[in-house]
C-alpha cells in the first residue's frame, strides 16, 4: 500500500480528540511529501539536525514535534520553529527550552516525559522527581514554556497485559494532577488546571489502539505509515 493509504486507514480508525504525528524518522523529503500531500501536517523527528533540515526543505504549515531524547546543547537549533517538545525528562532541560525560547521571542509547547516502562533504556521522570519539579521555584519562574501534557513510552513487549498496565499507569498520573489541582488558580503553579494541559502523548505503530484504550489523546506513528526502517 501506498504512504497515503497507509495515512488514510489509520486516520479512519482514529477518534476525533486523537492527534496523529506522522514519525518520519530516517525517511527521505520525498516520503514525507508523499503524507504531506495526502493531508498530514504534524511530523516527529527524533534527531534535531534531521528536523531541522528537513523543516527547510518542507512547507511552513507543518507543526515539527521533537519525539526523541533531547540534549540541552542542541535545543538552539529546532528552538525557531519547533512546534512541540514531547521528551522533556528534566528541569535542566526544561530551563534550556526556556531559555532558547525567550531567545527566540516565542513559547514552545512542551510534555512531560514519565518513566512507565520496565526498560532501563527508556528516559522520563518518576512521580518523586515530577512532583519536585513542578513544586520548583525554578518552574514557577519559566514564562517561555507551556506544558500542555504528560508523555511516556511503553516497554518493548509483546505481553499486552503489562503494555496495557503501564499505560494505565501514565494516566492515573494525568488524572491524579488534574484531581490534586482542581482548587488552584495559579495557573503557572498549577499546569493541569490550565485548558491546554490536555494531552497524554503514548502509542505507537503497534500498541497505538490499546493506548487510546487507555486514553492516549496523541499517537506517534511511523511504521504503519511509511514501512518499516
Amino acid at each position: 500500500m501506498s504512504i497515503a493509504s497507509n495515512l488514510n486507514k489509520i486516520k479512519e480508525s482514529l477518534p476525533e480528540h486523537v492527534t496523529l504525528v506522522a514519525v518520519s524518522k530516517t525517511k527521505p523529503v520525498s516520503d514525507l511529501i508523499q503524507a504531506y500531500e495526502a493531508g498530514q501536517r504534524i511530523f516527529g523527528e527524533n534527531k534535531i539536525q534531521e528536523m531541522a533540515d528537513k523543516y527547510q526543505q518542507m512547507p511552513k504549515d507543518i507543526q515539527w514535534h521533537m519525539i526523541g531524547h533531547v540534549q540541552s546543547n542542541k535545543v538552539k537549533f529546532m528552538a525557531p520553529f519547533v512546534n512541540l517538545i514531547h521528551g522533556v525528562d528534566s528541569l535542566k532541560l526544561l530551563q534550556e527550552i526556556n531559555k532558547q525560547a525567550l531567545k527566540n521571542n516565542r513559547v514552545i509547547d512542551c510534555l512531560l516525559q514519565i518513566y512507565i516502562a520496565e526498560e532501563e533504556t527508556k528516559f522520563g521522570l518518576d512521580e518523586k522527581e515530577l512532583s519536585e519539579l513542578l513544586s520548583s521555584s525554578e518552574f514557577k519562574e519559566m514564562k517561555n514554556i507551556r506544558i500542555l501534557g504528560l508523555m511516556g513510552m511503553a516497554t518493548f513487549t509483546e505481553n499486552q497485559n503489562q503494555i496495557k498496565k503501564e499505560f494505565l499507569y501514565l494516566k492515573s498520573i494525568f488524572d491524579s494532577l488534574q484531581n490534586k489541582d482542581a482548587q488552584c488558580r495559579d495557573t503557572q503553579q498549577c499546569i493541569s488546571t490550565a485548558a491546554h494541559f490536555s494531552t497524554i502523548s503514548m502509542g505507537m505503530s503497534g500498541d497505538y489502539q490499546l493506548a487510546i484504550e487507555c486514553g492516549s489523546t496523541m499517537v506517534r506513528i511511523g511504521s504503519s505509515i511509511f514501512g518499516g526502517r
